[in-house]
Order: C-alpha cells, then sequence, then structure tokens
C-alpha cells in the first residue's frame, strides 16, 4: 500500500466511520448479504483469524465474538485508533498492528486458519506481493476469503447509467480535488479485470473455491454503504457492487 493510500485514510478515517456507521457483523460490501447470510468461513470458534485492512475493525470485532482469535492489520493510524476503541468498547481482544498488507512481517508463517478482507485489496498496488504474503501466513488447508469492489461497478455513471469507463482500463485510479473546506485530497485506487484478479491468485499458488456476485437488486440488512455515492439503488439493480473470492493453498504445499 502506498503513502498516497496512508494519507487518505488518516485524513477521512473519521469522515468515513461517521458517515457509514458501520455495524458489527463479518461485511463483505455493498450490495452484499454478510457472512450470516453467506456462510463462506463456517465456525471460527478457537481458529487464527486475520484480517488484513482491517479499518474501523467491525469484522474482527464480530470475529472475536464468536470466539476467534483476531489480528488485524490496517496501515493508517487513524483507523486503528478507531478500532481500537471500539473493540474495548465490545470487550474483546484483538491482536492490532499497523503495517502494508503487501509485508506482513508481524505473521509468523503458516500461522492462520482464516486470513480475511473486505474492500481493501483496491488500494494494493502489487496484489501479486500481497496474496503470496498472505498464502505465507496461512495453515495447510487454511482459508482466504475475501471481497472488493466489482470491476463491472466502474464502468458505470451511477447517474447517467451510461458507460464512463472502459472495463479494460486496469491499473492505477487516480481522483484528486478540493474539498468543501478548501483542502485538497488524493484518493487512489487500482483497477483489476476479473480474470486478472483470478489469474493472479493462480500465480501466488491459491486454489479457488468459488467467486460470487452478489445479488445487489435490494437491499441487504446490515448494508450501511447501500445508497452512498456511487452506490446508487438504480445502478445496484443493473449490476453487482462486490466480487468476493474464497480460496485455499494448492494441495500439496
Amino acid at each position: 500500500m502506498t503513502k498516497e493510500t496512508k494519507k487518505w485514510w488518516e485524513e477521512t478515517s473519521a469522515w468515513y466511520q461517521a458517515e457509514c456507521k458501520i455495524p458489527i457483523g463479518v461485511h463483505y460490501g455493498p450490495g452484499s448479504p454478510d457472512e450470516d447470510k453467506l456462510k463462506l468461513m463456517g465456525s471460527v470458534k478457537g481458529k487464527k483469524v486475520l484480517e488484513i485492512g482491517c479499518g474501523g475493525a467491525q469484522c474482527s470485532i464480530s470475529f472475536a465474538k464468536m470466539g476467534a482469535k483476531v489480528s488485524a492489520i490496517d496501515i493508517s493510524t487513524e483507523q486503528l485508533k478507531f478500532a481500537k476503541k471500539l473493540a474495548e468498547k465490545n470487550r474483546v481482544k484483538i491482536g492490532f498492528y499497523q503495517g502494508d498488507i503487501r509485508k506482513l512481517k508481524q505473521i509468523r508463517s503458516n500461522s492462520q486458519d482464516v486470513v480475511f478482507s473486505a474492500f481493501a485489496l483496491l488500494y494494493v498496488d502489487d496484489l501479486l506481493k500481497c496474496f503470496k504474503e498472505v498464502r505465507r501466513v496461512l495453515k495447510k488447508g487454511g482459508l482466504f476469503v475475501f471481497s472488493v469492489d466489482h470491476p463491472f461497478h466502474r464502468t458505470l455513471d451511477s447517474k447517467k447509467l451510461k458507460l464512463k469507463n472502459s472495463y479494460f482500463d486496469t491499473g492505477k485510479y487516480v481522483d484528486a480535488g478540493v474539498r468543501p473546506d478548501g483542502s485538497s485530497y488524493k484518493f487512489v485506487m487500482y483497477y483489476h479485470t476479473v480474470s486478472g484478479l483470478y489469474n493472479t491468485l493462480k500465480k501466488a499458488d491459491f486454489e479457488i473455491e468459488a467467486i460470487l456476485e452478489p445479488d445487489s437488486r435490494k437491499r441487504h440488512k446490515m448494508d450501511p454503504w447501500y445508497g452512498l455515492w456511487d452506490y446508487s439503488p438504480r445502478l445496484l439493480k443493473l449490476i453487482p457492487s462486490t466480487i468476493i473470492f474464497k480460496c485455499k493453498p494448492r494441495s500439496g504445499r
């Protein structure tokens, strides 16, 4: 993750958390049911779970409440401040670390039963490096489950419902401008195709067990992003906004 990403989240963490009011739960993203419905990970009681790009740790706290032994990593000091306070409020113990999720140096190899990420990998400029690190820290037979913004979602204008970008325009995307208070901002993320995500996982020696494109035509319970920003009900009725991958290290490891 880059310095640009860190700067963005240091400046916008408080606004984001206040705007979204994310409930405690294992969420996958806009237009998607949560883990209570999808049940991709099964019981995590007694398991070691690592969340990469944990943000405010609403998902990590939920894992801890389920009985998991949870570690959580984020690049942002401000996000981790919020996360630690929220964990204390919910009376759960989580091992928090600050760091770049391309380099999971705080986590021992072959130590985690589950690695989870929701909408954090959009900010990673080298997914292969990140995926290889995830594979390193997973136990044999461990599970890697993550969600990202669906690549189709970025191609349509949420108001005009017309094509605005080519699906094939991948790589770094920059949105820069000025906030109402006069301060400047620079939002950076990285676009991928579905096949690009799939093939990068294969290169990192993962087996893909499932790819899910949740039906976003109805509002799902516990979805705090519905109607915010580009996640308009009109657009959500046409294309999915979230894509989820469930993977395991290739057998024979």
